[in-house]
């Protein structure tokens, strides 16, 4: 994927350079990524890269290039895709520098070009404020992407498996990047982290978006309903603190005689799940499994 941004952004560059319309095998012979392609994959490759940048609002026109039309060239109309200046005051672009100061993809700090292409910057400090780490796949996050803006079946190991996946998209929760993906045709999410070996495969549009999926709702919210862990917790929560847990809880849950609340619990994140019991103090307890119960009594032995 990465190859492929680069490709872009020279047959970019060349473009916006050329200041005419060039001919494809201008392009093949000039632009860095083209050159050692048989005429059969240079055209396929051009084909697709003219697809992208027309998907990202460039379009790639086809012009004579002389009075007489006889021969033609691709050129770009630059005030057919940038944007107008959006004048913005110096509240707005203070607030879009802080958060492009705050959030982090990687650790890769924000440049200032493009918010000084926006009016310039109102303020500057020594020091950077804190900061929202996103976290980044590096290469597969890239290939998730794609993957699933392509609708292309995606391959990767996981957890010793071989997983073969329709991907729906990506998303950031709690520190991590996920795959939103259907295997077999059940709904999963994957951690993109934790995903090795991970190919894209040839095909697009090799699948079809089932309607009204929501990328959105694909997460669920409890923190201790994500992960690979398959446990089923039951919980006993005092009279006093019945009425919050009810309002987090999905699940199956039962009130008791003395006001309590039973809860049967689906877990795939114990540690989640643990930290989450442990904000009632003593006001409730894992029943079972055992296994779960130790692992409580353990973290907070001193």
């Amino acid at each position: 994927m990465r190859r492929v941004i680069e490709r872009l952004l020279n047959l970019l560059a060349f473009l916006l350079t050329a200041e005419r319309p060039v001919t494809a095998e201008e392009i093949r012979t000039t632009v860095a990524g083209y050159a050692k392609e048989s005429d059969e994959a240079f055209h396929r490759m051009f084909e697709r890269d003219k697809a992208l940048l027309r998907r990202m609002g460039i379009p790639l026109e086809l012009t004579a290039t002389d009075a007489w039309e006889v021969e033609f060239g691709y050129a770009l109309q630059p005030d057919k895709y940038q944007l107008p200046d959006p004048d913005l005051n110096d509240e707005e672009r203070a607030a879009l520098w802080l958060a492009a100061q705050v959030v982090r993809l990687g650790g890769q700090p924000a440049g200032p070009d493009a918010l000084l292409k926006l009016g310039g910057l109102t303020m500057a400090g020594g020091g950077e404020p804190l900061a929202a780490e996103l976290g980044l796949g590096t290469g597969d996050l890239e290939a998730a992407f794609r993957a699933s803006t392509e609708r292309r079946i995606l391959t990767f190991d996981y957890h010793g498996r071989k997983r073969d996946v329709h991907p729906m998209g990506i998303l950031h929760q709690r520190g991590h990047w996920y795959l939103i993906a259907f295997e077999g045709g059940e709904q999963r999410s994957f951690r993109v982290d934790k995903a090795t070996r991970m190919t894209v495969g040839e095909e697009p549009d090799a699948f079809t978006r089932p309607q009204g999926f929501s990328l959105r709702e694909a997460l669920p919210v409890e923190p201790w309903a994500i992960g690979e862990t398959e446990v089923t917790a039951k919980v006993v929560f005092d009279a006093d603190a019945a009425w919050w847990a009810r309002r987090q809880l999905a699940g199956d849950v039962a009130e008791q005689e003395d006001g309590s609340l039973e809860a049967i619990v689906p877990v795939a994140n114990p540690d989640a799940f643990i930290g989450w019991i442990l904000s009632f103090e003593d006001r409730a307890e894992i029943l079972e499994p055992e296994e779960l119960r130790t692992a409580l009594v353990e973290r907070v032995r001193p």
